[in-house]
């Protein structure tokens, strides 16, 4: 008997971890990805600093950039009068983990009768990508050129490319492969160990040993955790990978 009750315990004990993850979850308030865009501009970027994640320029309510900060480029030039909402984690590096962004779905029909798939039809049929596209923790200001030439490329610690690429925004764009300012990388890995954290669907892959390296190496700020507890109220989850460094450094 005494054996058959210890078996019992050790039982249950096994699905505690199952049971527990249930409760770092993502997202599960907010299916609209122009919904969060619109509460990240009225109600988060209100009350912390209106600049933006690569160029650390401002802008105003409206979305205008008031100031670029040095930022030049002959790309995408009308985009840079203009705020965009950035995927920190590119919406296809976790949206190609769902059928419909990769072979579409049957309810993927034009007006014109032809099939599609991709982020249309990931939008259009899937919740839990819905739910991942609008989490407003890897959502972050960037100027629109910025934003378009980022496009779904990894970072990484150096890249080749030509000085003042950028005028005097030291982000660096070569090869695929993006150098962000220093002053961003902290951000931008906590945003990544955050998704991985709270999304069974998406894995960050050979480049997270580096971000947690950038995690480690260029703490939390007042501003990060600030940002951090106003998207909390709003949507309703933690995002512990912030909120436990925020914590350690009194800044919570």
């Amino acid at each position: 008997m005494l054996k058959q009750l210890t078996i019992m315990v050790i039982s249950t004990t096994l699905l505690i971890p199952s049971f527990s993850y249930a409760s770092d979850n993502g997202n599960q308030t907010n299916q609209s990805f122009s919904k969060a865009k619109k509460m990240l501009e009225r109600e988060i970027y209100t009350q912390v600093p209106k600049l933006t994640i690569y160029c650390q320029a401002d802008f105003n309510k409206k979305k205008q950039i008031t100031d670029h900060n040095g930022f030049t480029s002959t790309k995408h030039v009308k985009r840079q009068a203009k705020v965009e909402w950035e995927h920190v984690v590119p919406a296809e590096n976790f949206g190609r983990n769902f059928s419909e962004w990769r072979e579409g779905n049957s309810v993927c029909v034009n007006s014109k009768g032809k099939h599609f798939k991709g982020r249309r039809c990931a939008e259009k049929v899937n919740i839990p990508y819905r739910y991942m596209q609008a989490d407003m923790y890897n959502l972050y200001p960037a100027i629109g050129a910025v934003n378009a030439l980022r496009s779904n490329y990894n970072f990484a610690s150096q890249v080749s490319a030509e000085k003042n690429q950028f005028g005097s925004c030291p982000i660096k764009i070569n090869n695929k492969t993006v150098q962000p300012p220093n002053y961003a990388k902290g951000e931008i890995a906590r945003a990544y160990l955050y998704m991985e954290s709270v999304y069974p669907e998406y894995k960050i892959g050979r480049q997270k040993r580096e971000l947690q390296a950038w995690d480690k190496q260029y703490p939390v700020t007042a501003s990060e955790c600030r940002r951090t507890q106003l998207i909390e109220s709003l949507q309703g989850n933690e995002n512990r990978v912030v909120k436990s460094a925020c914590l350690d450094r009194g800044l919570w």
